[in-house]
């Protein structure tokens, strides 16, 4: 277990996220011992998370199901990065000598991959 305070590096999440992100990381070096990077970014990532809109109550729905899909979370005691991540879902901060990158990726799209090509297709933007 760590015992020091989060050090927020960059982010672009709204608070609300910010303190959940935080309080998840807290609660995995609780948990888990601090070599075992993968299962506290798990325990980050699949965690019950609180409702965006009210922070204080929890809900039964994974990070994933409170935020939406294509969340990612890498855990490490030094690693670098270059990601693309949607605006307002990314948020890098250390602990300690533990560094935690969550950040959401992709699109959350309600069609599927062939219908995204056949409108790309159709609209004369893929060429065959």
């Amino acid at each position: 277990m760590l015992e020091g305070k989060a050090v927020v590096i960059e982010t672009d999440m709204s608070e609300a996220m910010q303190s959940r992100c935080l309080e998840l990381a807290y609660q995995a070096l609780d948990l888990h011992e601090v070599s075992d990077c993968q299962a506290i970014a798990q325990f980050i990532k699949q965690n019950q998370a609180y409702d965006v809109c009210s922070p204080r109550v929890r809900n039964n729905k994974k990070f994933d199901e409170a935020y939406g899909s294509a969340w990612h979370c890498v855990v490490g005691l030094d690693f670098g990065s270059c990601i693309t991540h949607l605006c307002g879902n990314f948020i890098f901060f250390r602990v300690e000598t533990v560094e935690f990158l969550v950040f959401k990726d992709g699109k959350e799209l309600t069609e599927s991959k062939e219908e995204a090509i056949g409108v790309l297709q159709k609209d004369g933007k893929v060429d065959s």
